[in-house]
């Protein structure tokens, strides 16, 4: 057994301006998804998104203050001990803290299947690593990923993003390459990333 405030847990800055605390991580839990937000300066305690790509249910549940949360075109305004149940993976969703102390719990999974790992989570956790020009911490996290799903094409091409901003332009144009197999989409991506400003004149840079 493992005991932990919510507050004690890591509090990691995302750009969209809140704190993701990775509960799931801290635990080490591989039966299902489940993390706490609190907000940042600027008021966003659930950073605006669907579920379209995972096919998640989520459902989220205020443990302190208040937060108006938007629901595809539906406001509402949760407090302590409230929640809100989103079934529609391609609703919209949001949350907003109304008071300083917003804390959110949120937890999910896609119905059907067994859990596993998403992969925003090491998107999450390596950005202040990378945001502090950590990249050996980042890279291995990133590799650390992959072991474990090697076949993951974003996981890979965020890799190649890293490893290009740390200077390593042979891994950077290697894992690139192999993200486009995995998912041609990615290279469209890589034409108008500043991450791989670079490499972008590099003979090997993959062109459209």
């Amino acid at each position: 057994m493992n005991l932990v405030h919510v507050d004690d847990l890591e509090a990691l800055e995302m750009p969209d301006g809140f704190a993701w605390r990775p509960v799931r991580r801290h635990f080490g839990i591989k039966a299902f998804g489940v993390n706490a937000y609190t907000a940042g300066g600027s008021g966003q305690v659930v950073e605006e998104h669907t579920e379209s790509q995972l096919e998640h249910e989520e459902i989220y549940l205020v443990l302190r203050g208040r937060v108006k949360f938007t629901i595809g075109a539906d406001e509402h305004e949760l407090g302590q001990g409230q929640l809100v149940f989103v079934r529609d993976p391609a609703l919209k969703r949001s949350g907003v803290a109304l008071t300083e102390d917003a804390l959110v719990l949120a937890t999910g999974g896609k119905p059907g299947e067994a859990f596993q790992i998403s992969a925003w989570e090491t998107f999450f956790a390596a950005h202040p690593l990378v945001e502090a020009a950590k990249w050996d911490e980042a890279i291995g996290m990133y590799r650390d990923a992959l072991a474990e799903r090697p076949d993951h094409a974003m996981l890979t091409y965020n890799l190649a993003c890293v490893e290009a901003r740390a200077g390593r332009a042979d891994d950077a144009l290697e894992h690139l390459q192999r993200a486009i197999e995995l998912n041609p989409k990615t290279a469209e991506f890589a034409a108008g990333d500043s991450d791989f400003d670079s490499v972008r004149d590099d003979p090997r840079f993959p062109r459209a």
